[in-house]
């Protein structure tokens, strides 16, 4: 990379050219590594969907964490298994929030459902499990439930999950709670 080297003051730059030095400067880098044959490498940008992914995480982690809610730290498990299942990214951690406050009032009679599952009656070995079966629930990929949520929109899924009947607000609860997790769409630009 070509540098230009000036030798001389910068009040005398400054009174020939007014105004060269009052605009802020942008600087733009890029990190370089040397790796181990010695040869030097710029890093490559990164990945937009892997950016796209832990920029999903960490809203879903840092709305648990402002709430000091015990599912923080589990926004990547969260947005992966929604990936996995045609999900909203947000849909789990909001029923999450609904039904358990975050992980703080879980099922009492059985261990690691903070989703209200099953009405409680099934427990799951960690809550990375129970985010696993909920998503695949939810996304309609266990044959055994297909039929409540199958090729369903988000509103669907949540009214066959707790159908007004029952909780009569909760589809809309929901919905306010996924809102403030974030936005459905993330855009990350090409160049992050």
């Amino acid at each position: 990379m070509p540098i230009m080297t000036m030798s001389g003051s910068i009040s005398s730059l400054s009174q020939a050219a007014p105004g060269m030095f009052t605009a802020p400067l942008i600087v733009s880098s890029q990190k370089v590594n040397i790796n181990t044959n010695g040869i030097l490498a710029f890093n490559p940008a990164p990945d937009p969907k892997v950016v796209e992914l832990q920029t999903k995480a960490g809203a879903i982690d840092a709305y648990f964490a402002k709430r000091e809610m015990p599912l923080r730290g589990l926004g990547m498990k969260m947005v992966m298994e929604a990936e996995k299942n045609d999900l909203d990214w947000r849909l789990l951690p909001a029923i999450a929030v609904r039904e358990s406050t975050g992980g703080k009032n879980e099922c009492k009679k059985v261990e690691n459902n903070p989703f209200g599952w099953a009405s409680c009656k099934i427990g799951f070995q960690s809550n990375e499990e129970a985010i696993e079966v909920v998503a695949k629930n939810l996304g309609g990929n266990n044959p055994n439930t297909a039929h409540h949520y199958d090729d369903k929109t988000t509103e669907q899924i949540l009214r066959s999950y707790n159908p007004p009947s029952i909780v009569p607000k909760y589809v809309p609860q929901v919905i306010r709670i996924m809102n403030k997790i974030g936005d459905a769409e993330i855009v990350v630009a090409a160049n992050t």
